[in-house]
């Protein structure tokens, strides 16, 4: 007789999980959805208390496929992060979990991407990130590598946007980059953005089966796997479990405190990593870039920043409990309001 594992909430998680795929078999989208149900159980997040939020591409078709009984929003392309900032706004009681593409992103959703970034969001941004436009046949998108080839056409003439390094420039307070493939390093590294405060980026490449796993493409799973320079194996220790009773890595290890007690702890493989020095995160990125190879893991954290509930000064109860006597003014108090602009 099999016993079910529950998680600290009491819940299995098949109460995480949602409906069935309907991607590529082998598509790497399928392993972050696998991975997201179980950061999000291991976590002890309650599926109610998530809202999941997509844009519109084969990533953003995702959030169907895990956590069944979360809150969603399927927006229109490349307006997810405004319509986050609404909701956040009105419930910030929620844990924002967003699923978007390269060229959700890095296209026609690049401006808001970057105002999202600006005001510090509390929220998780996936960016599941293959280099083509999966649903219109394989286009390639604007972060794809100069010199990478899909399975048909020319190769790739023009160059990319990175996402992180823009992240890190625009002062994001939480930026990591991983693969579908390394399961491990993902999970730790979305456990430790679900409890991160602010916005929280993590790019993944996420090889597209159909139009670009050939070992031309840089972003195949071949190629990732032979050119993925890992910056430090990760470690996540949740608030709720005893850190004395957790192996202590043999190399070097920095152990970063989250929000809400929990420790990320990265031991160093290669070169010591900084993650909390924006020239380091840049440096790294861009010395992989010049070697085209990928660097994976942890590259910036800063726990201080204010996020946008906090800089807007909103109540701790979210706007959607307040009741109608605390959001609508009184007339004495409009009447003081426009009083206090007239001139005499």
């Amino acid at each position: 007789m099999s016993i079910l594992k529950l998680n600290v909430i009491d819940l299995e998680k098949s109460e995480y999980k949602g409906g069935k795929s309907s991607l590529c078999p082998g598509c790497g989208h399928d392993q972050i959805s696998n991975v997201i149900i179980q950061a999000a159980w291991e976590n002890g997040i309650k599926p109610e208390g998530i809202a999941k939020m997509s844009g519109i591409g084969c990533s953003s078709k995702t959030p169907a496929y895990f956590l069944g009984k979360s809150h969603g929003f399927n927006t229109v392309h490349g307006r997810m992060p405004s319509v986050t900032t609404g909701a956040n706004m009105v419930n910030k009681d929620l844990s924002f979990l967003a699923v978007s593409g390269d060229g959700d992103t890095a296209s026609i959703g690049i401006g808001q991407f970057i105002h999202a970034i600006r005001r510090n969001l509390d929220m998780v941004y996936i960016i599941e990130n293959n280099g083509v436009y999966g649903l219109t046949k394989g286009q390639y998108s604007a972060t794809v590598e100069k010199g990478s080839k899909k399975k048909k056409g020319t190769m790739n003439e023009q160059s990319p946007i990175d996402l992180c390094a823009m992240a890190v420039n625009l002062g994001c307070s939480f930026v990591a980059r991983s693969f579908s493939g390394s399961k491990k390093q993902l999970t730790a590294l979305l456990r430790a953005a679900m409890s991160h405060k602010g916005m929280a980026i993590i790019d993944v490449i996420s090889p597209c089966v159909t139009f670009a796993n050939n070992d031309e493409s840089y972003k195949s799973y071949n190629y990732v796997k032979e050119n993925d320079e890992v910056l430090h194996i990760v470690d996540y220790i949740a608030h709720f479990s005893p850190i004395e009773a957790v192996e202590v890595p043999a190399g070097e290890f920095k152990e970063i405190k989250l929000f809400d007690g929990s420790t990320l702890r990265l031991e160093t493989v290669g070169n010591e990593h900084d993650p909390t020095d924006p020239v380091e995160a840049l440096r790294a990125i861009h010395e992989a870039d010049r070697e085209s190879r990928h660097v994976t893991g942890l590259l910036y954290y800063n726990p201080d920043k204010k996020t946008a509930t906090e800089t807007l000064g909103l109540t701790n109860t979210p706007l959607m409990a307040l009741p109608e006597s605390e959001l609508r003014p009184s007339k004495q108090s409009l009447k003081e309001l426009n009083d206090g602009f007239r001139t005499n």
